[in-house]
């Protein structure tokens, strides 16, 4: 047995309450290394007794055999390339827990938190991994909602023009030229309200705007004032308007912020270019030396942007100042959510006020941060709800779009990404396959539909909560950033309606059966890298789906035990089936 390789720490995501009655317990052991575990549990004062009238919560050996304890198997959760995982949740009676576990290889060994035993010690709870308390404030609380909402990624300024009397001096004609860093085109409010109705037709219950607050550029990450929508964008009467909109048509609004920084040209930043140390801005930015230079820059920026100097989010002015901004669209507006730019160079005091501002205004608020990398600091329930979850989009590109790696490799970081994240999180993480800042995903799959409709397929069948970048459903196109912030294509003839008859067909299969989405467990039932086929199955009691997919260019065959609803076609499946070349299969068992 190799005991290096089992790992457990008592905390976050390993064990954690996913709600007041419940908690959720994980291990890590080395793959392939272990046959089963056992959980052993119980309450902390709880002893085994001849009698009950002897039992104490403290330990009397003339009187008392042992601490009382419960064992039951752990359930495997998945593997990656080098661990298994393993997983179980348990109700304790009195919100409290001690346990650890009794792990099944080459032979049979007890890890607790004092180290490894050869039989379990019950002389006392001591020697185990400890839940003190599950207290109601201690659960990690993200809103409901989200679980069941289905996002749509809106670029303002390219997704429609519903006011040319708004537009910036030399907007340019609705797409006629490429999308570029200074180019401008009038997308504003008004012309998301007049396309509600494509919202409605592809079902999504969410949109997620890029800023929208006044900025220079037209991407509007440099803002120019937190509290002022932008001119170009249109009034604060036409954003309530589109607000009211998309809530009566059964649509949230998640809005964008960047406290990271903000734009050369803030009134706060140009007082310290004018005044330097005399300003009383100039503790609000890190500052290496007087005069400011911009063409240095001597002073902290984002990346090596000398137009976005980094705000000092630990300054209580600055500090203050964006909280009021968090709380006012929140209060005044109605929003329900913010996605936070740059989020993991914020420092994490900022955020865990920010949580607690923005949920007094609105005890269901969704928070998203931008994070690109291990999240877990930001994802205890004291700051964020969920973050963007890039470590997973390169995993469904890389073996659905592009091909470049194996349906087991997917398995793989599918599983180590589900048990890596508390379930709490997994239910609202933000799931994309691009955004603003990639490539979209069409032109990563090199213009093949089959495969962009396979992507849908599988990130729509899967836990948390979806997003669509803009145009993706009609099958737009576009490279890095500029490129794939092209004007939205409204022509149907150029639009590829497939597409979207597929993805609002998934959508509305994932409101109508809920274990397709969090309501489910998901496990890979079988995995064929010679195929390049894999199975899931989604399970809620007696509830079964199967995710079939085929990833390789041929049609592949496959056998199934008991009869299936093909919930895409209509049709009823059981026995050997045939797979089509680069598609899925989904499947309800009857």
């Amino acid at each position: 047995m190799n005991q290096a390789g089992v790992v457990h720490r008592a905390l976050s995501p390993f064990v954690y309450a996913y709600d007041q009655e419940t908690v959720h317990v994980r291990l890590m052991t080395a793959k392939g290394d272990i046959e089963k575990v056992e959980l052993i549990y119980g309450d902390p004062y709880e002893w085994e007794a001849e009698k009950e009238e002897d039992r104490d919560w403290n330990f009397d050996p003339e009187k008392e055999k042992s601490w009382k304890v419960k064992r039951t198997p752990m359930q495997h959760n998945g593997s990656d390339a080098t661990y298994d995982y393993w997983f179980i949740a348990i109700r304790p009676e009195r919100k409290r827990v001690r346990y650890g576990f009794e792990v099944h290889g080459d032979k049979i060994a007890v890890l607790t938190e004092r180290g490894w035993y050869d039989e379990a010690p019950l002389d006392h709870p001591g020697y185990y991994f400890s839940v003190p308390y599950v207290h109601a404030t201690d659960v990690f609380d993200t809103p409901d909602w989200v679980k069941d909402t289905v996002w749509y990624q809106i670029f303002p300024e390219r997704f429609a023009n519903g006011d040319t009397t708004n537009d910036p001096a030399g907007t340019k004609e609705w797409g006629s030229e490429a999308p570029a860093f200074q180019n401008f085109f009038g997308g504003d409010f008004q012309g998301v309200i007049d396309h509600v109705d494509h919202l409605q037709r592809l079902g999504v219950t969410g949109v997620y705007f890029c800023p929208v607050f006044e900025a220079p550029s037209n991407h509007k990450y440099d803002t120019l004032d937190y509290l002022k929508l932008d001119p170009a964008f249109g009034d604060e009467k036409t954003f309530r308007k589109m607000i009211d909109v998309l809530h009566e048509n059964g649509i949230r609004v998640l809005l964008d912020a960047v406290f990271n920084h903000i734009s050369e040209e803030h009134p706060a930043f140009q007082d310290v270019l004018e005044k330097g140390q005399d300003s009383k801005y100039a503790n609000w930015f890190t500052i290496d030396s007087f005069p400011v230079d911009p063409s240095i820059p001597n002073y902290e920026v984002f990346a090596f942007e000398r137009n976005m100097p980094k705000l000092n989010t630990a300054h209580p002015d600055v500090k203050d100042y964006l909280l009021h901004v968090g709380r006012y669209w929140v209060e005044e507006f109605g929003i329900d959510g913010w996605r936070l730019d740059v989020a993991s160079e914020v420092d994490h005091a900022f955020w865990r006020e920010f949580r607690k501002e923005v949920r007094a205004a609105n005890g269901t608020c969704y928070i998203v941060g931008e994070c690109w990398t291990d999240s877990q600091p930001w994802l205890l329930g004291d700051q964020f709800d969920a973050v963007m979850n890039y470590g997973l989009t390169e995993s469904f590109l890389t073996c659905f779009a592009t091909g470049e790696t194996s349906v087991r490799d997917f398995s793989h970081a599918v599983s180590r990404n589900l048990n890596w994240h508390s379930q709490n999180v997994n239910e609202v993480i933000f799931n994309l396959i691009d955004s603003h800042d990639t490539p979209r995903a069409l032109t990563r799959a090199k213009g093949n539909i089959d495969r962009m409709k396979l992507l849908f397929t599988t990130l729509l069948t899967f836990p948390g909560s979806p997003v669509i970048y803009y145009g993706d459903e009609i099958g737009m196109t576009g490279g890095q950033d500029p490129a794939n912030r092209a004007c939205m294509e409204w022509d149907e003839t150029k639009q590829n309606r497939e597409l979207f008859d597929h993805v609002a067909q998934l959508i509305a299969l994932r409101k109508q059966h809920p274990v397709l989405a969090n309501a489910g467990t998901y496990h890979f039932q079988r995995i064929d890298d010679t195929k390049q086929t894999f199975v899931v199955e989604r399970r809620q009691g007696e509830q079964i789906y199967l995710l079939v997919v085929n990833v390789s260019e041929e049609a592949q065959s496959l056998s199934l035990e008991g009869t299936y609803e093909s919930l895409l076609n209509a049709t009823t499946l059981s026995g050997t089936i045939q797979v089509e070349a680069v598609s899925a299969l989904l499947l309800r068992h009857v």
